[in-house]
């Protein structure tokens, strides 16, 4: 439920944030040379010449999975067979219908795709170049958090405390543009990589499409630096409010190995607030870093939403941000049942 009314908000928020933007769409559409009377045919069809609050419900029943519409051509809810893929459930009054149907997030103004299939054709590289970043940044956070809590206020716990800040500290887009300068142009000759690419490219030998997992590794260790200080600081915290605790002295009273103290012990209850940390990071890079994948070329939500922001396509960018939004909700639920499984005192009955 908690869910549901975060996405209406989202939903209601961006509705009326696009609508007071300035711009025609359909001038957009047509060009600047093009007639009045083209110019109304457009904003019909795109309903654009109905009231705000008409064109909001129209959005709604959009992006609903179960929506009502009128078979009536003139209504301003007329079921659209070009836009909908649906089933029907039942009819009502003389030409009322609802239909289950997928949301329909509009259609691209420059492409005239819909939505739904431009974001698709670019999820892939962006949840690749997600899950590599998290991977790397949970993997090396957490160790050098481990490393910094049980080495506490030595020479190396400082130096990596100094280097989490380090990271935290520097934008995105600007450690994108220096590994892209350093390892992709000054020493190229001994990395073997390039400034920009994407997961899919062609070949120049006419062999077609090919995967290039070469080109992930700049952009996955930019996007990891931010996850990699936050998490190392989150870990190192709470590994020393877990480490103080009596179960530990216990633990290491009893003759425990001290890796079997460290690892089942403490960094086992030491890891719920890095999950939710973790969860929260890896669903913003899910979502798309935006100024990263277009600075390293890498084709993904954030480079088409970058690139629809250049041409003030509006539906591709609303369409982003709901996918974005939905991402963060249902990735949240998922942590939710994960701290369940961790740590079985938080267990809903």
């Amino acid at each position: 439920m908690y869910g549901f009314l975060v996405l209406a908000g989202v939903i209601t928020v961006v509705f009326l944030l696009f609508n007071v933007l300035p711009g025609d769409p359909a001038r957009m559409l047509m060009g600047q040379r093009a007639d009045a009377e083209s110019l109304k045919i457009i904003q019909k069809d795109l309903g654009l010449d109905q009231p705000l609050s008409k064109q909001f419900v129209m959005y709604l029943n959009d992006l609903s999975p179960i929506s009502a519409h009128n078979t009536d051509a003139d209504h301003y809810l007329y079921l659209d067979n070009e836009k909908y893929d649906y089933s029907e459930l039942f009819k009502y009054g003389s030409s009322g219908i609802v239909v289950v149907k997928y949301p329909y997030l509009r259609r691209s103004y420059t492409t005239k795709r819909k939505v739904s299939e431009t974001l698709m054709d670019y999820m892939l590289e962006t949840a690749v170049l997600a899950l590599a970043s998290i991977i790397i940044a949970a993997f090396m956070g957490v160790l050098f958090g481990v490393i910094s809590a049980l080495r506490k206020d030595t020479w190396m716990d400082r130096f990596l405390l100094f280097l989490s800040v380090l990271g935290m500290s520097v934008p995105s887009f600007y450690s994108a543009i220096i590994f892209s300068w350093f390892f992709g142009y000054v020493i190229s000759d001994l990395t073997g990589l390039n400034m920009t690419g994407s997961l899919f490219e062609y070949d120049d030998l006419g062999n077609g499409e090919m995967v290039r997992l070469d080109n992930l590794i700049l952009p996955a260790l930019t996007l990891g630096i931010r996850p990699i200080s936050a998490i190392m600081q989150l870990t190192r915290s709470s590994m020393l409010d877990v480490l103080s605790q009596d179960y530990i002295r216990t633990a290491s009273a009893k003759g425990l190995k001290f890796k079997t103290v460290i690892i089942k012990h403490a960094l086992k209850n030491a890891l719920n607030p890095v999950v939710t940390a973790i969860s929260g990071m890896f669903a913003s890079l899910l979502a798309g870093a935006l100024f990263v994948e277009w600075i390293f070329g890498w084709k993904g939500i954030g480079w088409v939403l970058f690139d629809a922001l250049t041409k003030f396509d509006l539906p591709i960018v609303m369409g982003g941000v709901l996918v974005t939004a939905t991402i963060f909700v249902l990735i949240n639920i998922l942590v939710d049942i994960t701290y369940g499984m961790l740590d079985p005192r938080v267990r809903v009955k």
